[in-house]
C-alpha cells in the first residue's frame, strides 16, 4: 500500500507556529508578514499555539497512517526549505520553511517529497539547493528537482516489501511553472515539461526505460493545471492514457488544484488527476468557498506488484483546523463523497463508503461490494 497526497505547504503561516520560524517578512501586495496568516486562521478557528511540537500539524493523520500502514509515503512539498533572503523578484507569493523545521516532515514518516512545482524556487536556486540538502540530510528522498538536469530527472528509488518503487516528478507549464525554472546540465531547477504532448510522453518513456528494472513499479507525479475547477481537459486525459500505454507508468499522481479532482482507473492503472491540498495556511482566507478548500483527502492505493494494476483505493477525508489535520465530520465526509462520486463517474469510476468514515473507489463493478454504506448525499455547488 502507498500513501499519496497533493500539496503540503509548510511554509509561510505554518512555518511561523513551528519551533524555528523563518523571518516572517513577505513581499505580497496585501500581506507583509507571514504572522498575519496565523492571525487570519485564529480569527476563523480560535487560538493556535506557537512553537508547537513537530507532529502537531498531522493531528489525526498520525492515527490514520497507523491504521492503514502504508509501505511508502509520498507528498508534493510545495515550499522551499531555506533561510535565504533572495526572494524571486518575479513572484508575488513566496513559500519558505526554516531548515530547522524539517523534523515536521520526518515526524510524519514521509519517504519522498516531490519538488516539481511552482513554489520550490520561490527563494531562487540557492533556496532549491538548500531544500535538497535539508531533505537528503533528513533521509527523505526527492523527485522532480535537482542541482542539475540529471538529478532533477532521476527518480526517487524506494525499496518496498517486493521490488522497488520509482517516483518521477514533472512540472508542466500549465501549473504556472516557467520554463526558466527547468534544470540544465549546469544549473539547478525542476524537471520541466512544456505541455502534455506526444513529444513529452516520449521524453518520459525514454527516461523510465533507462532506469527501470524488472519488477519495478512507476509513479509519475505531475504538477499540472490551474488551482480551481474540476474540469479535466481532453489533452490532459489523453496524456495520462499515453503515459500508461506508451511510457509504462503504473500510477499518475496529479496535483496543483487546491481541491480534489476526479479519479480514473484506465486499463487497470490509477490516474489521480488532482489530489488537492493536504495542508496549507489558507484557513480564514475568503474566496472559493464552493470548493470547500478546508477539506482534503488522504489517498491509499494498493497496487498489484506483478501487474502494476490497482487492487483497491481508499480515500480518507480530513480537514484543516488551527493548522492541524483532523478527521472530517459526517457532514464533511458526505460532501466529499458526493463531490468525488460526481467527478469520478465522469471518468468511469464511482465512490462508495465504509463504516469507518473512509471512502472507497469502485470501477467496473469490481470493488467494495460488501461495504456499500455511502454517506448521506448533500447539495453542493
Amino acid at each position: 500500500m502507498l500513501f499519496l497526497s497533493g500539496d503540503v505547504m509548510t511554509g509561510r503561516g505554518i512555518d511561523q507556529i513551528l519551533p524555528n520560524p523563518s523571518d516572517p517578512r513577505l513581499f505580497e501586495s496585501c500581506v507583509r508578514s507571514a504572522v498575519d496568516y496565523v492571525r487570519l486562521a485564529e480569527r476563523a478557528s480560535g487560538s493556535i499555539p506557537r512553537r508547537v511540537k513537530f507532529n502537531y500539524l498531522w493531528g489525526d493523520a498520525s492515527d490514520i497512517w497507523s491504521m492503514h500502514k502504508p509501505d511508502v509515503r509520498i507528498i508534493n512539498l510545495e515550499t522551499a526549505i531555506t533561510a535565504s533572503q533572495d526572494a524571486d523578484p518575479d513572484k508575488d507569493i513566496h513559500y519558505r520553511m526554516h531548515p530547522a523545521n524539517v523534523p515536521c516532515l520526518t515526524a510524519a514518516g514521509i519517504d519522498c517529497c516531490v519538488l516539481a512545482n511552482n513554489h520550490v524556487l520561490d527563494w531562487g536556486r540557492k533556496g532549491l539547493e538548500d531544500t535538497l540538502g535539508a531533505l537528503h540530510a533528513a533521509g527523505i528522498r526527492t523527485a522532480g528537482a535537482g542541482r542539475n538536469e540529471a538529478e532533477a530527472s532521476s527518480p526517487a528509488v524506494i525499496a518496498m516489501p517486493r521490488g522497488r518503487l520509482l517516483v518521477y516528478g514533472f512540472a508542466l507549464a500549465s501549473s504556472g511553472v516557467p520554463g526558466a525554472w527547468g534544470a540544465t546540465r549546469a544549473v539547478a531547477g525542476v524537471n520541466w515539461l512544456a505541455d502534455p504532448s506526444i513529444r513529452s510522453v516520449e521524453a518520459v518513456r525514454q527516461r523510465i526505460e533507462r532506469d527501470r528494472r524488472a519488477g519495478d513499479l512507476v509513479v509519475l507525479s505531475l504538477h499540472w493545471g490551474g488551482n480551481w475547477g474540476y474540469g479535466i481537459s481532453p489533452s490532459e486525459r489523453e496524456f495520462a492514457h499515453h503515459l500508461i500505454d506508451s511510457a509504462g507508468v503504473d500510477l499518475v499522481h496529479g496535483h496543483s488544484s487546491h481541491h480534489p479532482k476526479g479519479i480514473e482507473v484506465y486499463r487497470g492503472k490509477t490516474v489521480l488527476y488532482g489530489c488537492g491540498d493536504l495542508l496549507n495556511d489558507y484557513e480564514g482566507i475568503h474566496g472559493y468557498e464552493s470548493f470547500r478548500p478546508e477539506l482534503a483527502l488522504m489517498y491509499f492505493p494498493v497496487i498489484d506488484t506483478c501487474s502494476g494494476e490497482l487492487a483497491a483505493l481508499t480515500l480518507v477525508p480530513v480537514r484543516t483546523r488551527r493548522f492541524q489535520l483532523q478527521r472530517a465530520s459526517a457532514e464533511e465526509t458526505a460532501w466529499l463523497a458526493a463531490m468525488m462520486d460526481r467527478e469520478c463517474r465522469r471518468l468511469g469510476a464511482c465512490v462508495v463508503g465504509h463504516r469507518n468514515g473512509a471512502l472507497g473507489v469502485d470501477w467496473a463493478g469490481r470493488c467494495y461490494r460488501a461495504q456499500l454504506v455511502l454517506p448521506r448525499r448533500v447539495e453542493h455547488s
